[in-house]
C-alpha cells in the first residue's frame, strides 16, 4: 500500500493525487504492481503534522518517502524504484 500524506485544501496534494492514479492505472495496464493508495491527512495526527507540514505531499511505500511529491516524472522514478528495484529513487530512506 502506497500512503500519500497531504492535507485539505493542498492543491500539490490534490494534483499529486491525480498524478498518482494516472501513473498507477499505467502501471496496471503494463501488468506491472499498481499497489492501493491510502490518503493520510496530517491534520489527523500530531505527529504527522510534526513531519510532514513542510514537505507534502509525501508518499511513502514501507520505509521509502518521496517528499514534495509534485513532479510526475519524480512519482514515475520513485515507484519504479520501490515496486520494481529499478531506477534511481530521489527520495528517503
Amino acid at each position: 500500500m502506497l500512503v500519500l500524506y497531504s492535507r485539505n485544501g493542498c492543491h500539490l496534494c490534490e494534483d499529486a493525487r491525480a498524478a498518482l492514479a494516472v501513473i498507477l492505472a499505467d502501471r496496471a495496464a503494463r501488468g506491472l504492481h499498481a499497489p492501493g493508495v491510502e490518503v493520510r491527512d496530517i491534520e489527523a495526527d500530531e505527529g504527522w503534522h510534526r513531519r510532514y507540514a513542510l514537505t507534502i505531499p509525501v508518499v511513502a511505500f514501507g520505509h521509502r518517502e518521496l517528499a514534495l511529491a509534485t513532479s510526475p516524472a519524480a512519482l514515475r522514478r520513485f515507484l519504479a524504484d520501490v515496486l520494481d528495484g529499478t531506477g534511481a529513487s530521489t527520495g528517503r530512506t
